[in-house]
């Protein structure tokens, strides 16, 4: 428990990594009572603000992020299926800064954690009663030979939402009926377990109304998924003959890339595609590795009673980069796991334990427009890590009317509204 005055402060002493002393004299910032400072303003980081400033008007609080406007992830498969617009993804902080949260545009580039200080990009330091990242994810480029920075641009991932997005949205478009198309999707863990074979599920159905000789070949690194005999039952129904999904077994783990030549090899082939979709493995974002948080996986190892790092004191890891059990990576978790990060916050610098909890995650999925599907699921802390509540937890039915499917997918849209409106309106 921290007892000293917190400082947003610039002392003369330089940071360039954890633990590193300070080189030179950032500029001095402020001096609250207890200052929060959080880095990384998506649904986990945003929430996290909010939440804490709900629960008490005393704290100082501070939300670090590069971006003007956030770009949701949720709903970004229906982008690149031509069925939404880009715009309907972006949001901004206004309603942050009304409830008394301080924005502070740029990115933070190191972690002092025995000074309890983040040095940001302009050479100034804001100091920290409690941590909070939330870094999302970076991707592990090169992990897949030939798939460095330079492909991307040939082969998008568009895993992370933005530029990327509309990048692929436009291949598509660009591409000649009859094309082929190649989703590769990672072993676990990665960013939202279900979201590509919705992608796969959307841009079949770009394919079937726009591009109906078209093929989409979906290589997996896995020989399972979430609610996969829902997925393949619809695939059966709507797409039959146009999306065929190879499991690892059948060797649909890609060994390598060539993206000038848009060539996948496996360890039984190749395929050329007209449209490759590269969802590489992930890791935390670069933040955590600064911080000293991140463990040999390249994610960060938390307490799952407040969030706090196993690794570094007073740091808080919340969203994708947390390791969470049986607890999905996905934008319902995070805004789920920092509600109860801040609720422990708010306990700690009051000097009280905080309480225990139990988690909840639903991931709507579409197979089209008018068909959705979802999975939800109770967790609770369990040996260290969150375990699921089986008897608490259940899926969409595999054989039910499509006025179910129908209603499904008007609650996917209706979540997404609901949760951007009270994160960020």
């Amino acid at each position: 428990m921290i007892t000293h005055t917190a400082r947003h402060s610039a002392v003369p002493t330089g940071l360039a990594g954890t633990g590193t002393p300070f080189i030179g004299a950032p500029r001095v910032l402020a001096r609250p009572a207890a200052a929060i400072v959080i880095v990384g303003g998506g649904f986990a980081g945003a929430t996290c603000a909010r939440e804490l400033r709900r629960q008490s008007d005393r704290l100082s609080i501070t939300l670090v992020e590069p971006n003007r406007r956030f770009t949701a992830c949720p709903s970004s498969n229906e982008v690149i299926a031509g069925l939404r617009g880009m715009e309907a993804q972006e949001f901004g902080y206004d309603g942050l800064k009304r409830d008394g949260i301080s924005i502070v545009q740029q990115d933070a580039v190191a972690v002092d954690p025995r000074a309890r200080l983040v040095r940001l990009r302009d050479g100034s330091a804001l100091h920290y009663t409690r941590l909070v990242l939330a870094p999302g994810i970076d991707l592990r480029l090169g992990a897949i030979p030939g798939y460095g920075a330079a492909a991307v641009d040939l082969m998008p991932h568009a895993w992370k939402a933005g530029p990327q997005t509309m990048l692929l949205r436009r291949q598509l478009d660009a591409m000649d009926d009859g094309g082929l198309v190649v989703i590769s999707v990672p072993a676990n863990p990665f960013r939202c377990p279900p979201a590509p074979y919705e992608r796969a599920s959307l841009i079949a159905h770009f394919l079937k109304t726009r591009k109906p000789r078209s093929k989409l070949i979906v290589l997996d690194a896995k020989d399972a998924f979430p609610s996969q005999r829902q997925f393949q039952a619809a695939w059966q129904d709507l797409y039959p003959g146009l999306l065929e999904w190879v499991p690892l077994s059948s060797g649909g783990a890609v060994t390598d890339v060539d993206p000038a030549a848009k060539t996948i090899h496996t360890d039984r082939g190749r395929h050329r595609a007209s449209v490759a979709n590269i969802i590489p493995p992930q890791k935390a974002g670069a933040i955590a590795r600064l911080a000293g948080v991140t463990d040999r996986t390249g994610w960060c190892p938390i307490d799952p009673i407040s969030f706090e790092s196993r690794l570094q004191p007073d740091i808080h890891v919340i969203g994708d980069a947390a390791i969470a059990g049986a607890l999905p990576k996905s934008a319902f978790a995070a805004n789920s796991q920092a509600k109860v990060c801040a609720t422990a916050i708010a306990s700690l610098v009051r000097g009280l334990p905080p309480a225990d909890h139990q988690l909840f995650n639903t991931s709507y999925s579409l197979m089209a427009p008018d068909y959705g599907i979802s999975i939800a699921s109770v967790y609770r802390p369990s040996n260290g890590q969150f375990a699921e509540v089986v008897k608490l937890s259940g899926t969409s039915p595999l054989v039910a009317p499509r006025t179910l499917r129908a209603n499904e997918a008007r609650n996917a849209a209706s979540w997404f509204r609901t949760v951007t409106s009270a994160v960020f309106g």
